[in-house]
């Protein structure tokens, strides 16, 4: 069982999910999760967080969908071994940017446009 820390606070602006899934993406991006190894059980990581498993199975969906982990069902939420950290380290960056660019009233063309000119 992989030894990353997986925190959720209700108080934050930003839906439980993608805070399970942003502490599994800065697990692997930081090499605190290695390629192979297993996520806690939705049922008992939901369980620890006092949060629903369908919350952490969104969370984890995620991830799966962002080609990060494997889930499989009866065998648990692996990351893949094509992961590789740096990817996972750009994706978590990506994330807050977007997130910041929310708060500042940024629609997508706009971003876009900013990333482009930082190019």
């Amino acid at each position: 069982m992989t030894a990353v820390l997986i925190r959720v606070d209700p108080a934050r602006p930003i839906p439980l999910a993608d805070q399970i899934a942003a502490s599994v993406r800065r697990g692997i991006a930081d090499g605190a999760v290695a390629a192979g190894e297993r996520l806690p059980p939705a049922r008992e990581l939901a369980a620890s967080l006092d949060v629903s498993i369908h919350t952490v199975l969104a969370g984890y969906q995620k991830l799966r969908d962002e080609g990060l982990i494997e889930l499989r069902r009866g065998r648990g939420a692996t990351v893949r071994a094509t992961t590789r950290p740096g990817h996972a380290a750009v994706l978590e960056l990506a994330r807050g940017l977007v997130d910041e660019a929310r708060r500042h009233g940024l629609g997508d063309e706009e971003l876009v446009d900013l990333v482009r000119t930082a190019l």
